[in-house]
Formats: C-alpha cells, sequence, structure tokens
C-alpha cells in the first residue's frame, strides 16, 4: 500500500536539475492480474531472463516498466516482479542479494559503515558483496589482505594478462 498506491511526479524525468518527488492526492489500486513484489535494489540478473525483459515476447516486462513508472522505489520492485509472475523464470529466484549489510537497531533508511569490528561477522557470512564502507577505512586493507591475498597490487582478473609460470606475478604485465 505505501508504494504501490501513491501516485507520484518524479521531475527529474522532466527537468535538467534534481528535486524532490512530487505526490498527488490520488491514489490509485492494486493490480488484480499480477502481485506486486519487492526486494532489494542490488540484483544478479540471468542473461535469459534481461533478453525475456528486453524482447518482452508476452509483453509483460513493458507494461511492468509502464507500471513502474512514478513509482517509490521501483528498483526494489520491477525485476522482482516481472520474474515473480513469470511461469518461465519464477523458480531461479533466490531471496538474496549476496551482500553483508549491517544496520541500526531499529533500523534507519541506511546501513551502517562497516569497520574492522564487523570484519569477522562479514567473512564468516559468506557474502561476495558487502556495503558500506568510510572512505579509505582500514577494514578495506584488511579485506585486501585476509580475503583477496591482494598485497599492493591489483587483484588477478581480466586486466591481469601475465602468466604465473615459474611464480611469476600475473599482474606483473596489464592489459
Amino acid at each position: 500500500n505505501q508504494r504501490a498506491r501513491p501516485i507520484i511526479i518524479d521531475p527529474a524525468l522532466y527537468l535538467s536539475k534534481k528535486s524532490d518527488l512530487a505526490l498527488t492526492t490520488q491514489r490509485r489500486t492494486l493490480p488484480t492480474s499480477f502481485k506486486l513484489f519487492t526486494g532489494s535494489a542490488w540484483v544478479v540478473l540471468t542473461r535469459s531472463f534481461v533478453e525475456y525483459c528486453i524482447w518482452g515476447w508476452d509483453n509483460f516486462p513493458r507494461t511492468m516498466l509502464m507500471y513502474y513508472t512514478n513509482f517509490v522505489s521501483s528498483p526494489e520492485g520491477y525485476f522482482h516482479t516481472v520474474i515473480c509472475n513469470t511461469q518461465k523464470f519464477r523458480h531461479t529466484a533466490i531471496s538474496h542479494d549476496l551482500h553483508y549489510i549491517a544496520w541500526d537497531s531499529p533500523p534507519k533508511q541506511h546501513p551502517i559503515s562497516l569497520t574492522t569490528k564487523d570484519f569477522d561477522k562479514m567473512a564468516k557470512s559468506n557474502a561476495p558483496f558487502a556495503r558500506k564502507f568510510p572512505k579509505d577505512d582500514p577494514v578495506l586493507d584488511k579485506i585486501d589482505k585476509e580475503l583477496l591475498g591482494r598485497t599492493h597490487r591489483f587483484s588477478p582478473g581480466g586486466w591481469c594478462i601475465g602468466t604465473s609460470d615459474g611464480g611469476a606475478d600475473p599482474c606483473s604485465l596489464r592489459g
């Protein structure tokens, strides 16, 4: 009711400067042909699902795009609603955003900043992502060293094009 019923206007869609949302006094009715879902704005999507959203062979993704226009926190509902209302994809939804996030009690609008005191809980969570961190906090160096095995160089990845033959550092050659 709090997210779906209000009708809002986002002036940022029409103006070059960012401004607050404008609320109308009218309220819309809840849909009856599909069920609304919400979740984290941090999502991981499969290629086949993204293709479905783009091509929308049954027009449902486009219908939802229009429905979620001028919707409060649409990134926290659009993909969730499309995937959970589509027979082909609903079994692929996992109710976890793969993030370690710590909240105040009671929770406020934004999570607390993670520091070294949160390191053990964060590491034991096995979540591949975490947020949020203060700028240049020592916990970032601790994550680099103890979890990622990095010391003063890039993490091994697509930009490390050297070889590790004979114990060489693959990141000594980047591209």
